[in-house]
């Protein structure tokens, strides 16, 4: 039996704690949160038997063997390294930094440390896309274009649950990082760091600071390969119909996974889909699944360090045009963050 600490309870916390609250091998110990009532009010309703507000001392009882991080984005780097201090299992929501040299530096701690590192990298688990890569991986077609799509209404600081939120999002490390990710995954067959190795160039497009949330809304990514591939991320905080979507075109046929309505279109048609709720439960399964197995998490520290390094390139290309800086939700020292 696995002792598990949650930290944060927003959407993606009330996921993990359904997809384990029966999940054999593993007892719900201890939610943190930053505010007592609400981090209690969430432990009772999901089975935890301890709610607190301090993190570190949470992530240092010695009785927790694993802990999840679903905390704001610009804290993970840094609540990772307190887990992986702490010697415990950690499972990390996308991103797990929004610097290079933050995710470089976790994915380096954990392997020195030998703590498994696990990566919340939804768009590899949905069982429609890893149907696509073993098509892939056996040679059965090969991906020749790769587009996603994010488009949001986002001038009011509101999450997904509909509550305002006290923390900033960032449409490049955040919301691009899912796809772009799926993109190299699926040009490499699996291994995102085959596809990096390949690329030819990158291109890119964000605009300055919005004057009303202080960050930029807008990005379009553009990476070619040397095998004539192609990989295109899109997005916006200013759209008013919300789309959330990739479309995987292959030597065979296209695939459009549309992940607000879960519906995949084909040449054949349309089929209903795996949904986001029930796709983020088979992260946090899997997570316990190879702690108690004793195996790799599908989705290591280390692999997606490829897509860091994309961004990076990105966000470099931004800090020439406009100045390197912190900005709301992006502060530049990533493992100074504060963590409660």
């Amino acid at each position: 039996m696995k002792n598990l600490c949650l930290i944060g309870h927003g959407m993606m916390g009330i996921w993990h704690a359904e997809a384990l609250r029966e999940y054999p091998g593993v007892c719900l110990h201890t939610v943190v949160g930053r505010d007592g009532e609400q981090a209690a009010a969430f432990a009772a309703t999901y089975g935890f038997r301890h709610a607190t507000t301090n993190l570190l001392e949470a992530v240092n009882q010695p009785e927790i063997d694993a802990v999840i991080i679903a905390g704001p984005s610009e804290t993970h780097a840094a609540m990772a390294m307190e887990v992986i201090k702490a010697g415990k299992a950690v499972l990390v929501e996308i991103p797990l930094g929004m610097t290079l040299a933050a995710a470089e530096a976790v994915v380096n701690a954990a392997e020195q440390a030998g703590v498994m590192l696990a990566v919340s990298h939804p768009m590899r688990f949905r069982p429609e896309r890893r149907a696509l890569l073993a098509r892939v991986q056996s040679g059965a077609e090969t991906p020749r274009h790769v587009h996603g799509r994010f488009f949001i209404h986002r001038l009011v600081n509101i999450g997904a649950t509909g509550i305002k939120r006290h923390w900033i999002d960032n449409i490049l490390w955040h919301h691009t990082t899912h796809l772009l990710d799926f993109g190299l995954w699926l040009l490499g067959g699996g291994d995102p760091a085959a596809a990096e190795a390949r690329i030819r160039r990158i291109q890119s497009f964000m605009p300055g600071l919005d004057p009303n949330t202080g960050i930029p809304m807008e990005v379009c990514v553009l990476i070619e390969t040397h095998d004539d591939q192609s990989i295109l991320a899109t997005g916006s905080y200013y759209a008013r119909e919300r789309i959330y979507d990739t479309l995987a075109v292959t030597s065979h046929d296209s695939y459009r996974l549309d992940e607000l309505t879960a519906t995949l279109t084909t040449g054949a048609g349309t089929a209903p889909a795996t949904t986001e709720h029930e796709n983020a439960w088979l992260i946090a399964q899997d997570f316990i699944a190879a702690l108690n197995e004793g195996r790799d998490p599908l989705v290591t520290g280390r692999s997606v360090l490829p897509v860091m390094r994309v961004l990076e390139h990105v966000q470099n290309e931004w800090d020439a045009r406009h100045g390197a800086r912190t900005i709301p939700g992006r502060p530049l020292g990533q493992l100074a963050q504060p963590l409660s």
